[in-house]
């Protein structure tokens, strides 16, 4: 039967209830400005009555009430909609990323006019005009040579500001990885207390609310996915990865890749597997890295090679005012000091590879000739070797066209004495080196005897890296060069010997062997041609072409990155406005809760006041 003091425990249940609802609201209040915070809500619901369907129930009609019980403080939360944003972080992350580099980058090519080095490669190639006018001066040619200087310096002005950028995105990386390893620790921290707190049958709201923070904050750097299918256990994977399983966090290490110029790259911790990201702020880091950065310094020390070598070509046999040949107007570093290009790329003391730059032809060949035969070339490409076929109508420029136009990374084109000239062109691969003719094969005689390159046609007769010596097994005729250091445009200079000497900086082709006169600036106006000319160096028909497509594809690429950036920022503000509406601390709704509640608590403290007196009334004031 009811006791008679069942009043006051029906009150202090209510009293206890009410005073829980008013902390509610004093913990929403006091965390309404936390990052990742959602406001909590008591339901209450009515304590067990007194008497329940049995036997030995009280014969009166209805049930008892026994006041209000906390049923449970519960967190207001979408789930649904947290996925989402979780989803669309790694892109918010990816762009933003790429959005600050290319900022960069653009600011790299958007130099002074007076200082470019367009401006400095046209005052270049004026100051090869003038004396190309004036060949029997030393005022021209030490002009030539203050101007050389000039646009050295330039171009490696340049390739080291991209350096800077190439080693700010290193760093970047490493500390983004520990910023990951970080995040899953923290994420499987929070999943053993989750546990431990909900096997007790409480609601970790607060440490819930923090574990969704971290789980945003990762889909920020790397792209992940969750799993919930096991309501004891909180999984994240990434590409198909366990990375975080309850308790257990995978983590990631950097370690130094020796094909990718000692770089970093990002390995799972356990097995060194190469760990590859999709979205998120690490990808966006090792795709500019590796993609864009890279390619610009390519593209640079694709220009800075080729020009270089242009250059050098007519320098080489011309002659100079004191009457010297055969010297090089710029230098560069040769990738290996074997004359013969043979270099040991395993690391085992053995040469096991031939890393050559160029190979000229021993064959003069007029462009417009049709070559009255067919094959098919095959050249080193970035994936595998490219096929290139030729029939007997097409004409030797048609060719060349089309070899600069295929994917292959080998260029050509026809020297000042008409020779083909191979060339090789940056590496898309990391594992292959910058500038070196990987392979030529021809079915066919154009390389063999129509060229003058390779010794006959077919796989026997195919020139190979892949071992020493492999210039042996071209034609005796034929002229190379060896692959140039890596990133030449960062080495190149002009000839200290010219500096000393400037009467030796050449302006006179000559005949027959011998010095042309004085007067004779044919030379140097060969050189200052070079402006106008087709260099014919893959995609690249000039170096204005050069220069044009190198501001164009920056400025593109910043476009890009600032409308997708702006596209995603739009779609997470309305993702996180729409969570805030659900999940966030509403000052004016608190202050509604807290009246509700100081209400609540005022009545069930008047009614203990009232029952209290009711039982005075009774126990002192009754009886005899």
């Amino acid at each position: 039967m009811q006791s008679t003091f069942s009043g006051i425990e029906l009150g202090k249940r209510s009293l206890f209830a009410q005073n829980r609802g008013l902390q509610t609201v004093g913990h929403n209040l006091s965390n309404a400005s936390v990052e990742g915070y959602s406001r909590q809500r008591v339901e209450f619901a009515p304590t067990d009555p007194l008497y329940r369907p049995q036997l030995n129930r009280a014969e009166r009609p209805g049930q008892t009430g026994q006041g209000v019980d906390i049923a449970r403080i519960e967190r207001i939360r979408d789930m649904l909609l947290e996925r989402r944003i979780v989803g669309q972080a790694g892109g918010e992350g990816y762009w933003e990323s790429r959005d600050k580099y290319v900022r960069m980058l653009e600011q790299v090519y958007n130099e002074p006019v007076d200082v470019s080095i367009r401006t400095q490669m046209d005052k270049f190639w004026d100051a090869w005009q003038e004396l190309s006018a004036f060949p029997e001066q030393m005022a021209a040619r030490q002009q030539v040579l203050t101007r050389g200087q000039a646009l050295v310096e330039s171009i490696q002005l340049r390739y080291h500001s991209l350096e800077q950028i190439r080693a700010m995105l290193e760093d970047e990386i490493r500390i983004t990885t520990s910023q990951v390893n970080t995040l899953t620790r923290q994420i499987a921290a929070l999943n053993e207390e989750i546990v431990k707190v909900e096997a007790a049958g409480d609601n970790p709201n607060d440490w819930l609310d923090q574990r969704d923070l971290r789980v945003e904050q990762l889909a920020k750097l790397i792209n992940i996915t969750i799993d919930t299918s096991d309501p004891d256990e909180f999984n994240v994977h990434t590409n198909g990865h366990q990375l975080v399983q309850g308790s257990v966090a995978l983590e990631f290490a950097t370690e130094r890749d020796l094909t990718n110029e000692g770089y970093s790259r990002v390995v799972w911790a356990e097995g060194r597997e190469e760990a590859v990201f999709r979205t998120g702020r690490l990808a966006a880091l090792l795709e500019l890295r590796d993609v864009d950065v890279r390619g610009e310094i390519q593209g640079l020390d694709n220009m800075a090679v080729n020009f270089v070598d242009l250059v050098n070509e007519v320098h080489r046999r011309a002659y100079g005012l004191d009457g010297t040949t055969g010297n090089d107007f710029f230098v560069e570093y040769p990738f290996v000091n074997n004359a013969l290009g043979n270099y040991d790329r395993s690391g085992d003391g053995q040469f096991d590879s031939t890393y050559l730059f160029r190979i000229s032809g021993a064959n003069r060949l007029d462009p417009q000739e049709q070559i009255g035969l067919s094959g098919t070339l095959t050249l080193s490409g970035p994936t595998g070797l490219v096929a290139i076929d030729y029939s007997a109508t097409d004409t030797v420029a048609e060719l060349i066209n089309r070899i600069n136009h295929s994917p292959s990374e080998v260029v050509a084109r026809l020297d000042n004495e008409g020779r083909l000239t191979l060339k090789g062109t940056p590496a898309e691969a990391l594992t292959d080196p910058d500038f070196v003719v990987r392979y030529l094969e021809d079915s066919g005689q154009f390389l063999a005897g129509y060229a003058g390159i390779l010794q006959g046609p077919g796989p026997d007769n195919a020139y190979t890296w892949e071992q020493p010596d492999a210039v042996l097994t071209l034609r005796a005729e034929v002229d190379f060069a060896v692959a140039p250091l890596a990133h030449p445009s960062g080495w190149i200079g002009v000839n200290e010997d010219l500096i000393r000497q400037p009467a030796s900086v050449a302006a006179s082709l000559g005949t027959a062997g011998r010095p042309g006169n004085p007067g004779d600036g044919s030379a140097a106006l060969q050189i200052a041609s070079i402006r106008n000319q087709p260099v014919q160096v893959g995609q690249i028909r000039s170096f204005d072409d050069y220069f044009a497509d190198s501001v164009a594809g920056v400025a593109l690429r910043g476009e890009e990155a600032a409308l997708a950036l702006a596209t995603q920022n739009a779609i997470m503000k309305d993702l996180r406005d729409t969570r805030e509406s659900i999940s966030g601390v509403n000052i004016d709704e608190e202050i509604a809760q807290m009246i509700k509640f100081q209400h609540g608590y005022a009545a069930a403290a008047r009614f203990i006041s009232e029952v209290d007196r009711m039982l005075d009334t009774i126990i002192n004031r009754m009886g005899v």
